[in-house]
């Protein structure tokens, strides 16, 4: 029974000024936490980490004075509740660009405003402020001669249409109104499309379809675009190239596009599939490798991927399910959630991530001050089918040396006696045998890594041995 492993995590930041035609990666700096260190700090430790590529959700003053003389590009937002405002008086936003980017600019490398937020599913109706706000911004800014890049991130579900890739399409009642005058926009000015694309969701509505090696970039045979004959090797290649083929359906295919925001949590509700301190540093170093090393997608080979990891922080005080406050690269503490070398020379010391398909070594899951990696069981996804299961289920009774005795007849764990409740408790002994160890509860996508103790009948899972 193959199974899923990793060496290690490969997460790398390129500078700004590189000299190759590499891609650029950046973090998204949220601060929804009450207990974040203070932005003095977090610009020593984005320096210390070679990371100088920044996206904020607003235009604090104590974040943009921090960033001064920090060599540290920062892109900035409009929040979509003044959207309404800012489309309809330029005095609004000439206004606010005097007192939100003038005092910082260009001692603080301000590269992009972002008007709105995911604006097409903001729930105060804000869509038709978009367009009108973006060009406001941008007049202002030209009015003072400020050469700054104005864009909006939005969210993948603005696609009507998004496999195969190219039959990627805009939702029709985007079409008109926003898409096209949006996109006629950008190109006018030189900006670029800024997209939200996450995988981990897609992987969790789809795992019966999608692979989760294909969704964590790891080896895998593909999926074939009939169309174009294109084999992609990654959904979150194939999700891009979707939004450049609904760009290139409207005559916008040369109009660059630009990830926003990407990420993996590391933990996550028990019925969110594959949400595991493991999945998310296989997804975040196996995505920044390609970045780094691979050039565009397929649709834009020419075109290097420039993509904003979410998030620097774990934020505390998010709302939603557990994988909302588990998105970060740290903790609070400035620890790691996750093993990321970020030096240039880290590359080549460090393998790649691997897929399926044998037994190498196993890296420890690191546990810093901040996170309690003895508080995780790994169960079944009973998503994959019987066939795959039961083949998992086997490999861990059997070469993987789990304690498999209590789920036999008469035993503690026999009952509720089915398929996903046995294999939950199998994989279980086999990942807390391995010390929770770095890939050990994957199984080839059969289980996934939870926070809360699994509950099967009276049967109590072990936290370890």
């Amino acid at each position: 029974m193959a199974y899923t492993v990793i060496a290690t995590l490969i997460l790398l930041f390129s500078a700004v000024a590189s000299t190759t035609a590499t891609g650029l990666i950046g973090v998204n700096y949220g601060r929804i936490a009450d207990n974040l260190p203070d932005p003095t700090k977090v610009v020593q430790l984005l320096q210390s980490n070679a990371i100088d590529r920044i996206k904020i959700f607003d235009t604090e003053s104590t974040v943009l004075k921090a960033l001064s003389g920090s060599k540290i590009a920062v892109t900035v937002c409009l929040p979509n509740e003044q959207l309404k405002s800012a489309a309809a008086d330029q005095a609004f936003t000439d206004n606010w660009v005097q007192s939100n980017i003038l005092p910082y600019y260009p001692s603080t490398i301000i590269d992009a405003i972002a008007v709105g937020n995911e604006v097409f599913v903001d729930p105060n109706n804000t869509t038709d402020f978009l367009v009108p706000a973006m060009k406001n911004v941008h007049a202002s800014l030209v009015k003072i001669k400020i050469n700054i890049n104005v864009s909006s991130p939005i969210a993948l579900s603005a696609l009507a249409t998004s496999y195969p890739s190219s039959s990627g399409s805009f939702k029709s009642d985007l079409v008109e109104p926003v898409m096209k005058p949006m996109l006629s926009f950008l190109k006018e000015t030189g900006s670029y499309l800024m997209v939200n694309v996450y995988p981990f969701f897609a992987y969790g509505a789809n795992t019966d379809t999608i692979s989760l090696d294909y969704a964590l970039l790891r080896e895998n045979t593909g999926v074939k675009d009939p169309k174009t004959g294109i084999v992609y090797k990654s959904l979150f290649e194939a999700q891009i190239d979707a939004v450049y083929a609904a760009m290139d359906a409207l005559q916008f295919s040369d109009v660059k596009l630009v990830v926003s925001e990407t990420g993996w949590p590391s933990k996550g509700d028990s019925d969110e599939i594959g949400a595991g301190e493991d999945n998310a540093a296989q997804y975040n170093g196996n995505l920044v490798r390609r970045v780094i090393t691979g050039g565009g997608s397929p649709l834009r080979p020419n075109d290097p991927l420039v993509v904003y990891l979410f998030a620097l922080f774990n934020e505390n005080q998010k709302t939603g399910p557990t994988s909302e406050r588990n998105y970060g690269l740290f903790y609070p503490n400035e620890q790691k959630v996750y093993n990321v070398p970020f030096s240039v020379e880290a590359l080549a010391d460090f393998p790649s991530a691997v897929s399926n398909g044998s037994k190498t070594e196993v890296a420890t899951a690191p546990s810093p001050n901040g996170g309690d990696v003895s508080q995780t069981w790994c169960v079944a996804n009973g998503k994959v089918g019987q066939k795959k299961l039961q083949e998992a289920l086997d490999y861990a009774c059997g070469e993987g040396g789990a304690d498999c005795r209590p789920i036999q007849s008469g035993d503690t764990c026999y009952n509720p006696n089915n398929l996903v409740s046995h294999a939950s408790y199998a994989f279980n002994s086999y990942y807390q045998k391995q010390a929770r160890a770095t890939g050990s509860c994957d199984f080839d996508g059969a289980a996934y890594v939870v926070t809360q103790p699994p509950r099967y009948g009276s049967c109590k899972f072990p936290t370890g041995y």
